[in-house]
């Protein structure tokens, strides 16, 4: 089950909003806790127990670190002992049989690759319950003391399958002190809905088009028809991811937490630096916090930053699959911020804004194209179109074809992909209109989309979820 289902909106979300509110505060939590394992159990029930489990290593190892908060070096050893825990989790579930493959292919070796169904969220859900223990440790949180409170923050359906990564000092407070208000409650109701839009109107129909693109032989394919492949798959997850944020920052909302922003705009970016730092901004700024700063971050010369960053790099195209396409992809834009920190900065600054966006643009679609063919073959093939290395035309009829029937999305797409229409709502906002703005036109904006969404997960069977592998 996921956000963008009509189980899920018609049936499992109000059911909940209603017994999470006419049960007593102090049995909320509890309620949190069952309905998002109910959740989770929809589509994958044995991996509940994998999550239980998680929630009560981090549980004790939480009361030790604070246990241990005069004894550095022995509360060190537990949050080792965690972070041990939980990435031997992940490796094992994520990547080993991608490890083993490559063993067999390096050494010759025949071992058996293992079968294991991937758990969906476990790299987010991972992240998180190693937060908590490191959060506990530094003293940016207490340790939580009832594991109730902490399964519901671990389990939390907003944001369990496709975050943001929730980081423990966030919400520690708001745990067992959140204020839930119909102004809060008005506002999820409103991010969630556009969170819907974003994704089963925007992405699910723009993904159509990378679909019918990247399916297509390489040798029928135009230069020109590859380059707005890769545009339509970037745009397509942005609007995926940055919805299921809307939708996860929304939920929250309902429930009374404030969850932090996950993306900000990042197409508008003039550089690569800038764009990672609108994008996925709860991964980004938990390798910051770390792994980049335990490093040494910048403070240790030259070498040893450059150094730290092709480590986070490295583990940030890791994180996404046990893949080599995705090292690729973390590598790349590792060399990219690198370059960028060096020299290539204060070179670009030199230029108009328009060329800085193009360099960004340009760069950010070689790297979509990474980031979607796990195949290498296939992916050598669609650059080789991409670059014109192959006897292929600039465009074709396949291109005017796509161009044409898919023009008026891609406008809209472009335009939702700058802060213009926040612009446009801000300043109406401000203006002797708001009273119509905000009792009228938001409303019924909301109940179109809401409707329009609806109609689409009715008739249609494409409604893919871009993070299960994560």
């Amino acid at each position: 089950m996921v956000f963008s289902s009509l189980v899920f909106l018609f049936a499992f979300l109000p059911l909940t909003l209603v017994l999470y509110f006419i049960v007593p505060r102090n049995c909320r939590n509890f309620i949190l806790l069952i309905v998002s394992l109910i959740f989770y159990a929809w589509g994958e029930p044995i991996y509940i127990l994998l999550m239980l489990f998680s929630t009560g290593v981090d549980f004790i190892h939480g009361l030790l670190v604070e246990y241990y908060a005069d004894q550095p070096k022995k509360a060190k050893r537990v949050v080792l002992s965690s972070v041990f825990i939980n990435l031997g989790l992940l490796m094992f579930f994520k990547y080993s049989g991608f490890i083993i493959a490559n063993i067999n292919q390096l050494l010759g070796t025949q071992f058996n690759i293992p079968s294991i169904a991937l758990p969906i969220g476990i790299s987010f859900y991972t992240f998180q319950t190693m937060s908590y223990t490191i959060d506990v440790f530094r003293k940016d949180a207490p340790a939580q003391r009832n594991i109730i409170s902490l399964g519901a923050y671990v389990t939390m359906f907003p944001q369990l399958i496709a975050g943001p990564i929730v980081r423990y000092q966030t919400v520690a407070d708001q745990l067992n002190n959140r204020v839930e208000t119909q102004a809060r409650f008005a506002d999820g109701v409103q991010r969630f809905i556009i969170g819907l839009g974003k994704k089963v109107l925007l992405a699910n129909n723009i993904g159509l088009l990378w679909d019918q693109i990247s399916s297509t032989e390489t040798s029928n394919l135009s230069v020109l028809t590859s380059w707005l492949g890769v545009i339509a798959f970037g745009l397509q997850i942005y609007f995926d991811f940055s919805g299921y944020s809307d939708m996860a920052i929304g939920l929250g909302k309902m429930f009374g937490f404030e969850l932090l922003e996950n993306f900000n705009y990042p197409y508008i970016s003039q550089s690569i630096t800038e764009f990672w730092r609108r994008w996925h901004i709860s991964l980004g700024t938990w390798f910051r916090d770390y792994v980049y700063i335990p490093l040494g971050g910048n403070r240790k010369g030259k070498c040893r930053t450059y150094f730290n960053v092709f480590v986070v790099w490295f583990l940030t195209g890791l994180w996404h699959g046990a893949s080599w396409n995705f090292v690729l992809w973390g590598l790349y834009f590792g060399v990219i911020i690198t370059l960028e920190k060096a020299f290539l900065m204060k070179w670009l600054n030199q230029f108009p804004t328009i060329i800085r966006h193009i360099y960004t643009l340009f760069l950010l679609l070689v790297g979509w194209g990474l980031f979607a063919f796990d195949n290498f073959t296939h992916l050598k093939a669609y650059f080789k179109v991409m670059f014109s290395l192959e006897d292929v035309a600039l465009y074709n009829q396949m291109t005017l074809h796509y161009l044409t029937s898919n023009a008026i999305l891609l406008l809209i797409l472009v335009i939702a992909s700058t802060p213009l229409l926040k612009v446009i709502y801000h300043k109406l906002i401000q203006s002797k209109y708001s009273l119509i703005i905000e009792l009228i036109i938001i409303p019924v904006a909301c109940l179109l989309i809401l409707t329009l969404s609806t109609a689409y997960l009715v008739d249609s069977s494409y409604n893919p979820f871009l993070y299960f592998r994560f």
